[in-house]
């Protein structure tokens, strides 16, 4: 009876910690989904760098300058993330305020600080699982397009192959392919843990921090054939972000001024208190419809004073050698320049029979009305 007995509080025993395993293996797998302790960073401002070598590593913008975390976790032997998406990935906030923290106090780090103007500055995001845009998120921006305003928010996406840094060059594909390049400066919104069917009220809580983003966008692919959005603002390079990721604890993101320069005239100025859907109902409504991952990055639109909106008669689009300049009040200027490709160099001033199509006059209103939507983000 009392071998008996022994067997069955091992059993037990055995049991229990089974079970403890479970909780913590499971505990555990939250946490790999969350930005392991699920943990945002505060008072960060954050770059990235372009290297000699290629690769695209973090820097910590701090009272004494700007830290280059490579360097310094080299020379001071310690191993936090060393980009941006690491960190709101795979987690380490603890282990990158440590660096700051012993870089600031030792004499021999002083070389890992770096002049902020004379750096090539990398892409913040390079690989997100998602990017998310918004359209017609402006009031006054809708009325421009001719649109009402909607009623939900206007989802598109644009791909991996866009995302390009700041003082970037956009190299414009040949007229053949497209040639009314237009603006858009937006508040990118960072996610920094998994938002699954969130609340307005909770869903500024999922938000790792922000930046200047910037919708660049061929007009003539979006509105001409068909109504195609997306191929419309995901060329290679028309995703600009930067200079900073400044961390969602320094930013009120719903009273934010935004201005958009072309060659120094100021083309858009507005306040985010002008949004139609802020960030917490865009990241409520989309959570509902899939969770939003760590690294995941929102356009959250772009306000009124769009060259599409303008007059037909007024429409100057965008060229090679024009200089675009975004900024948002507390998060920088995100700068980048125009030029031609090596392709369209040699094709820019010859016609296209897409584009004798789509300006022909004989063109009905129905013809036309076929083209493309009249709507636009």
């Amino acid at each position: 009876m009392q071998s008996r007995r022994k067997l069955m509080k091992s059993g037990l025993a055995a049991a229990a910690l089974a079970t403890t395993n479970v909780g913590v293996h499971a505990t555990e797998e939250r946490m790999s989904h969350s930005g392991t302790s699920g943990e945002l960073p505060r008072q960060l401002t954050a770059l990235a760098i372009r290297r000699e070598d290629g690769r695209e590593t973090l820097v910590v913008k701090t009272e004494a300058g700007v830290l280059d975390v490579a360097a310094a976790s080299k020379l001071l032997g310690y191993s936090p993330p060393l980009s941006l998406e690491e960190l709101l990935t795979k987690g380490g906030n603890a282990e990158l305020k440590a660096l700051v923290e012993a870089a600031l106090k030792s004499p021999a780090a002083k070389s890992t600080f770096v002049d902020e103007s004379k750096i090539r500055f990398g892409r913040l995001f390079k690989n997100p699982g998602k990017i998310i845009c918004v359209g017609l998120n402006y009031r006054e921006h809708a009325e421009e397009a001719g649109a009402k305003p909607p009623a939900q928010p206007i989802l598109f996406n644009k791909y991996n192959n866009a995302l390009a840094p700041h003082r970037a060059t956009i190299q414009l594909p040949p007229r053949d392919i497209c040639h009314k390049f237009d603006y858009e400066t937006e508040l990118v919104v960072v996610i920094g843990r998994r938002a699954s069917n969130v609340s307005v009220d909770e869903a500024l809580s999922y938000v790792a921090g922000y930046a200047v983003g910037h919708d660049f966008t061929s007009r003539d692919l979006q509105l001409e054939t068909g109504g195609q959005w997306m191929v419309g603002k995901t060329l290679d390079g028309f995703a600009p972000i930067g200079p900073y990721f400044v961390s969602a604890d320094q930013v009120d993101p719903n009273n934010l001024n935004l201005e958009t320069r072309v060659n120094g005239e100021v083309r858009q100025s507005v306040n985010t208190t002008k949004f139609i859907f802020n960030p917490q109902k865009l990241i409520a409504y989309t959570s509902r419809l899939f969770a939003l991952e760590p690294g995941d990055i929102i356009f959250t639109g772009t306000p009124s004073g769009v060259i599409v909106g303008y007059p037909k008669e007024k429409q100057v689009w965008l060229k090679a050698g024009d200089k675009v300049e975004s900024t948002i009040q507390g998060l920088g200027t995100l700068s980048f320049d125009l030029a031609w490709s090596e392709t369209a160099a040699g094709t820019r001033s010859r016609p296209t029979e897409f584009a004798r199509h789509t300006s022909d006059p004989l063109l009905t209103t129905q013809e036309r009305a076929t083209e493309g939507f009249i709507c636009f983000a």
